[in-house]
Order: structure tokens, then sequence, then C-alpha cells
């Protein structure tokens, strides 16, 4: 038995060869940062909502973060109101920091104990964690197995580095901190159910973990199951979620969607289309050494609607997989899919698929990155394509209902890429540009991912720019909204507060590390905290909003709240 997942270091081999692994005052005043190129909104606010709101999973735990991207549709959208400002620099004691130790990339707020309580639950590198929801007082920790605790003055200390340096030096310190702590990491996906059970994704298991006393916050932690692959199914684990009837949902990097009952009494497998390819390529990147870009014939998590539609992405296709509540099918007269994308690069989509559209009479799709050196952010009809549609321009499927160029507003770009899922809020679709805005010379080109990991608020690797997609259900089009060069989204999964009508992201200004607040339906920038330190750089983690609406996330060693006075 082992919390570490093969997928995983996998994907931490992966970002290594990308990393070229070689050896305070406030203001009042709001942000004057207007969106450059932008246009008016593809779509008005009241045709946006027409959207609706993605339904809530009744079986994830009751709370505003139960998963990774907050729901089953992976929308990276809450209707939980943000904070809108006003611009501020602030002070250590404006943001409550507690150490978690290295690699938590994500978090997840339990539901209501006996006495009221919420708990945070995250799975890290060295550990499983469990915070106070209210102070972020750390109540227990599982060590993982073979691991070393890293602890709050190793951290403390390789924080301190990071903020002594600049340019080259800061970017080769950021390797080495890479190779040190991102390898033999924990599953990376990761979900929390209404029982309090926290399941994490490992190569060949899926792990359970639990409160000893299910009634104590407080109570230690305790690895309570664990579900092996099956004996049918090939590939390692690559992500997770959750049913609208309370079954596990996987997926192997070699193309298999397993569904289990959460207390590992039953399963069922079946295997993409195509999925046959799967181990062969595989093997050929692993032989290769998996050079930076290589991919898994899977490489992220999957999407899930309460109709029992289950969405994944392999290397050129999207794919439709249909849970009847006892049996998977693939078979399109169940309403299952398969469908081409773009895939120029080679190396397929890196996004876990989102959904878009929930209300009654809404248009339904489910949206990704495209595997273009360009991206395209891609719409393709969740269920059945309506009578007599054609395809954008250069669709390689029927099935796709919009394909526009992620160009960050730059029509002469070779290449961008980014390193998140796209953010769903109503009909627009959000992607961030995570390519450096400059490489030093000699420095390995495989290794740029870092320099907007650790290195992203050095201003001369800053990542800059945003760029906004909105669907009009009226054209039946989809067209870029906005788009704004000039804020930087450097690492992080952005979030969107559909009840502020903000998206919250962390970026750089001037070499300091910042809080970013943008108006969701124009692109402008509204407000920024400067918090300065890479004691709370994202690191490739995500944003999130807890029940009062404050703003937190992990970072490169901890969690961070944000709490201005």
């Amino acid at each position: 038995m082992t919390a570490r997942s093969t997928a995983t270091r996998r994907r931490a081999t992966a970002l290594l060869a990308v990393l070229a692994l070689t050896a305070g005052a406030c203001s009042d005043s709001g942000d004057s940062t207007s969106p450059t190129d932008a246009s008016e909104p593809a779509v008005e606010p009241s045709t946006t909502t027409a959207a609706g709101d993605p339904p809530v999973n009744p079986f994830l735990a009751d709370s505003v973060v139960p998963i990774g991207h907050f729901d089953s549709a992976q929308t990276d959208s809450m209707t939980v109101a943000g904070p809108t400002g006003p611009t501020a620099t602030l002070s250590p004691d404006e943001l409550t920091y507690t150490h978690l130790g290295p690699a938590h990339f994500g978090l997840a707020i339990s539901p209501t104990y006996p006495d009221g309580r919420r708990v945070i639950w995250s799975n890290g590198g060295d550990r499983i964690s469990k915070l106070d929801a209210e102070t972020l007082e750390v109540l227990a920790e599982l060590p993982l197995p073979d691991k070393e605790p890293v602890t709050s003055e190793m951290a403390d200390a390789h924080i301190a580095e990071l903020d002594g340096l600049e340019g080259r030096a800061l970017a080769d310190a950021g390797i080495g901190l890479a190779a040190q702590y991102l390898t033999g990491l924990s599953g990376v996906y990761y979900l929390l159910d209404r029982d309090n059970t926290l399941f994490v994704g490992g190569a060949e298991s899926i792990l359970a973990y639990r409160d000893v006393d299910p009634d104590d916050p407080a109570s230690p932690i305790e690895l309570a199951a664990t579900f092996a692959r099956p004996a049918e199914v090939t590939g390692s684990f690559a992500g997770a979620n959750l049913t609208f009837d309370g079954h596990l949902v996987m997926i192997t990097d070699e193309g298999w969607i397993v569904v289990a009952a959460r207390d590992f009494s039953s399963h069922q497998a079946v295997r993409l289309p195509g999925g046959e390819a799967a181990p062969a390529h595989n093997e050929q990147m692993g032989a290769e050494g998996r050079r930076a870009g290589q991919a898994d014939w899977v490489r992220n998590s999957v999407a899930v609607d309460d109709d029992g539609g289950i969405y994944a992405l392999s290397l050129d296709h999207a794919h439709k997989v249909v849970w009847d509540g006892s049996s998977l099918s693939t078979d399109p007269a169940d309403g299952a899919w398969t469908a081409p994308y773009r895939n120029g690069s080679g190396n397929g989509s890196g996004a876990t698929p989102s959904l878009m559209g929930f209300g009654p009479d809404a248009d339904r799709f489910v949206v990704f990155t495209d595997g273009e050196d360009v991206m395209n952010v891609v719409l393709m009809w969740r269920d059945e394509i309506p009578a007599g549609w054609t395809p954008p321009e250069g669709a390689p499927s029927e099935r796709i209902a919009g394909q526009v160029r992620a160009d960050i507003g730059d029509p002469t770009r070779t290449a961008v890429q980014t390193e998140q899922s796209v953010v769903v809020g109503g009909y627009g679709a959000l992607v961030v540009n995570n390519d450096p805005s400059s490489i030093p010379d000699g420095f390995p080109p495989a290794a740029t991912r870092i320099l907007a990991g650790y290195a992203g608020a050095d201003p001369d690797f800053t990542p800059k720019g945003l760029q906004k997609l909105a669907w009009d259900p009226t054209a039946d089009r989809l067209d870029t909204a906005w788009v704004n060069r000039e804020v930087s989204s450097a690492n992080a999964v952005p979030l969107v507060s559909t009840g502020s009508d903000t998206l919250y992201t962390v970026g750089a200004r001037d070499g300091a590390w910042t809080l970013e607040g943008l108006d969701w339906s124009t692109g402008e920038s509204v407000f920024h905290w400067v918090t300065g330190s890479n004691r709370y750089n994202t690191l490739f983690s995500g944003l999130n909003l807890d029940e009062q609406g404050r703003v937190m996330h992990t970072t490169a060693f901890g969690i961070v709240r944000y709490e201005p006075r």
C-alpha cells in the first residue's frame, strides 16, 4: 500500500522534464489597468445568466469547495461573492498563513461537524493535512510512507532564498526546488464526499482517508480503505470525480473509465474508443525519456454531468461515456460519442474538460483547449448535434460548436499554451497565458515552465495575458469577449465568482506577487492586492473562496487566506 501515484510520478517526471532538470500602504482608489485590445462582451450578462449554474452534486461534501475545480462539471466557478477591492499592499498580519509542506496543489472544505465547525483537507507531497476552516490551525496530519516531513524552518529558508534572488539565479534556484520537492508526489486529483471521506488517486489504487472519530474535527486521520486497480484495467489512475448517484469515476492514462461504489464493494469498467493504442503510445513516450511536451494518451481528469455523462480527453479525441447507474457504455445508441479535435503539436489537450450550459433551455457544451501550438478554445455539443448544424471553418468534427484561437490578442504568435483548464462562468470561457515574457540566454528551452512557477514574479519572466471567450446562443457563435494583455496570471488556476462578477487569479507586478481581481464582463482590472513574497506563490494551484467569500489558496509550502483590514 502506498500513497504515491505512478500516474502522478509520470506527471511529475514530465513536469521535471518541462523544468529541464539539470543539475505596505492601502489606497482607496481602484485599479486603472484596463484590458488591451478588449471588445465589448460578446454576450450580454442577462444572456450569459441563461446558461445556468452547475448543478450541485448531492454526494460531494456540502461545502463551496468539495473537489479541485469546485464541482463535478469542473468549471472553476462559484456563486459565492468574493472581494472587489480596494487596491492595497497587504501587511503580513492581513494574510493568514499556515505551513503545510510542499506540493499541496489544492484543498477541500468539509461539511459541518456536529459542533458546527468545518475543516480543510489537503493532500501534499509528504502528508495529508487537516486544518480548522476558520483559524487555519493544523488539527491533524498523516505523514505519507517513506517521506521525511519538510519543517516550517526548512520552508522559510527556501522562501527567504527565493525572495533574495532575481533573474537567472532565481530560475536556477527554482529548478533545484522542483528537483527536491516535485518528485514522488501523492495523487494530485482528489475529492471529498458528503460523508467527509477524502479520496486521493494513486497509481494502482484509490485511497480513502477519514477521521478516526467522525464527530471530532481534531480527530486523527486514518487511511480507511484502498481500491486496487481492477485486473482487467491497464494504466495508472490520472483523475477522479463523482457521479450524481454517488459513485467514484476514475480514468487511467491508458484510457480506461472505472466507476466504483464509494465503499469499494463493486465496480464497472470500459475502455475509451481508440484506447487499444494507448499502451504502445505511453511505452514509447517512456522509452524516449518523456521529453518536454510529450504526453500520455490520457493526461487529465474527467467532467461529469447530472444525466450520467462522463467526459474525457484522449490524445486527439474528446469522448462522452454514459453511466446509467449500473453499467457504462461507449455506444452512440446510448448517447455516447467520440469526436476528433485538432492536434497539430501531437501532444493533445493539456486540460481537464469543463462543462458549460445548465439551464433548462441552455445550449450544453464540453469545453477544452486543443493540441495546436497556439491552442484553440473548443466547444463541443454535449448531447445531440442540432439538425443542420455547420461547424466552424477548420473544425475536424461536426460536433464542434465553437473553435477560437487563444492567442491572447496577438495574431502573430506562433505558440501559446496554458497549464490550466478552461474557466467557465455562464457562457464565458477563460484561458490564461503561462508562457514567460522572456527566456534567459542559454536557458534550456524545456525549462520555461519554471520561469512561470518559482520565478513568475520576476519582471524578466512574468507571463501576461488573459482571454475570455463567450458563446452567443442567439447567433450560435463563439467569439472573443475581451483580452487583457497587461495583467499576469503567472501559474494559478483562476476562479470566477458569478456572485461578484469577478475573476480572481495570482499574478505579479514590478517583481512582487499579487492577487488580481478583474471584471468578468469587461476584463478591466478592478483591484489588486500586493503580497510581495514567494511565500504566497500559488505554484500552479487553484484559487478558492470559502463560505464567507474570502480568497484562499495553497502555496509552494503552505496555505494562505487574504484578510485585508
